[in-house]
């Protein structure tokens, strides 16, 4: 039967069919891998997740000989209000600032240093960390334990600026919670020692953080009635990418700390260029699924007689459509083999530059289960399209 069948298949359209679909579903994994492995220079997580930014006012010349009278008056409520009501601000922070001096003292290693520090507090909703023992009650008051979260840079700038110049230890973020650490907090008449504890690593905030209950105690006790408008603020966005964001903070005359969401928009750009050009993958299988339709239509016309002799003669529509659906299966298994073979190929050429750069790449299989997705996809429309073509001839 197939060798009766097979006489009107044309070669040129098969093949036309198999190098579209597989120029198509190559760029369409291709495409999805590529994002997955890239995106981790960015940042980004398995899941869509917010971004969060901290805002300040800019400083300038004038701010710094005491002129600008907003960079001393910090943010008022006003602006808070304005950016709470933002579509797409979902949470507004305050950075609370500790009005009193601070001192740290560590010792370790039979040396010890000291230094002027400062301190600060956001709403633990804020936090990228949710540490054991973090907290503070006020009942404890002097003979309290502070635990303290402070920014991944500043353990970097240790090890890698003060320790090597000093002679001091390098130390791990596993080391340093067991390091005896004070702070000596002076203000309002009063002066009190207090044993505090490195209990996280911040990635999101630049500071170093104490729980918002112990600065607003402290503020009470070594600062009563110094109030202060917030110099900083922190909000959760829902979307980096919105041209808005950019808009209010520029007449609001806020700006974002450091970096803030330049990752997150260049995330947005990573995700908006690897969708067009899966979009144009996916356009360019839906034409091969086309050329295919079209040359499976041609070729049940062609055999439209041979096809209705077979079912007179007492051969089941199965039967017959069975030769038609073992050549689109066969051509769409090569199909996937080498798109998944140009997948593995640009994998290979992109993940030693991308684990250079600090990426990790991930596996390929989920490229590769998509590709063999959209190609079941393909088949089942395929298969569809035959079955009711002989089934018109019955």
């Amino acid at each position: 039967m197939w060798r009766l069948l097979r006489k009107n298949i044309s070669g040129w359209q098969m093949a036309g069919y198999a190098i579209a679909s597989i120029v198509g579903l190559a760029i369409v994994i291709i495409a999805y891998q590529f994002y997955r492995d890239a995106r981790g220079l960015l940042g980004e997580s398995e899941t869509v997740t917010s971004e969060y930014a901290v805002l300040s006012r800019p400083v300038s010349m004038l701010s710094t000989f005491g002129i600008g009278a907003k960079a001393s008056e910090g943010i008022d409520q006003e602006d808070i209000d304005a950016l709470a009501q933002q579509p797409w601000a979902k949470r507004v922070g305050e950075f609370t600032a500790a009005n009193f001096s601070v001192t740290g003292s560590v010792e370790f290693g039979g040396k010890s240093m000291w230094s002027h520090l400062f301190l600060e507090a956001v709403p633990d909703e804020f936090l990228d960390i949710a540490p054991r023992g973090w907290g503070f009650n006020p009942a404890d008051g002097a003979q309290a334990e502070i635990p303290i979260i402070i920014s991944k840079d500043y353990l970097a700038l240790y090890n890698f600026g003060y320790a090597s110049s000093r002679g001091l230890p390098q130390i791990n973020e596993g080391m340093i919670s067991k390091i005896p650490f004070y702070l000596y907090l002076s203000g309002n008449g009063h002066s009190n020692r207090y044993r505090a504890r490195i209990v996280g690593f911040s990635t999101r905030l630049n500071t170093i953080a104490a729980p918002l209950d112990f600065i607003q105690w402290a503020n009470e006790r070594y600062a009563p009635g110094q109030e202060a408008q917030p110099s900083r603020l922190i909000v959760e966005v829902d979307d980096p990418g919105n041209p808005e964001i950019e808009r209010f903070l520029s007449r609001a005359g806020l700006e974002v700390a450091g970096a803030g969401l330049d990752k997150s928009r260049a995330a947005t750009v990573l995700k908006l260029v690897s969708s067009a050009i899966g979009a144009v993958g996916i356009a360019i299988c839906a034409l091969a699924l086309f050329i295919l339709s079209l040359s499976v239509t041609l070729l049940l016309q062609k055999n439209r007689q041979k096809n209705s002799n077979l079912l007179f003669l007492g051969y089941s529509p199965r039967r017959v459509a069975g030769c038609y659906l073992q050549l689109v299966g066969w051509i769409n298994l090569g199909v996937t083999a080498a798109a998944i073979g140009a997948l593995l190929i640009a994998s290979y050429l992109w993940r030693g530059p991308l684990v250079q750069m600090g990426a990790q790449p991930s596996s390929p299989w989920a490229g590769i289960l998509l590709g063999a997705i959209v190609m079941v996809i393909i088949t089942a429309i395929a298969y569809l399209s035959i079955w009711r073509s002989l089934s018109h001839l019955k």
